[in-house]
């Protein structure tokens, strides 16, 4: 008969990371309406058509190519 001893204190979980979502600052394009999108703090705050945006074509078609969600 053999006997096995366990430490049971020697035992250290490890730390669990939390997974959150990004939070959102700066200007966004969302697919879904069509419309540029700025957020603060993770917080919708401003929403503007394309032809209504300021800013050059370029920078229009980068944030759309870059930025959309």
């Amino acid at each position: 008969m053999s006997v096995v001893q366990l430490d049971l204190f020697s035992f250290k979980p490890e730390p669990q990371v939390e997974q959150r979502a990004p939070v959102l600052n700066g200007m966004y394009y969302e697919r879904s309406t069509g419309k540029f999108v700025s957020y603060v703090q993770g917080r919708r705050y401003y929403e503007v058509t394309p032809a209504r945006c300021l800013g050059d074509k370029a920078w229009k078609e980068r944030i759309m190519r870059e930025r959309s969600i």
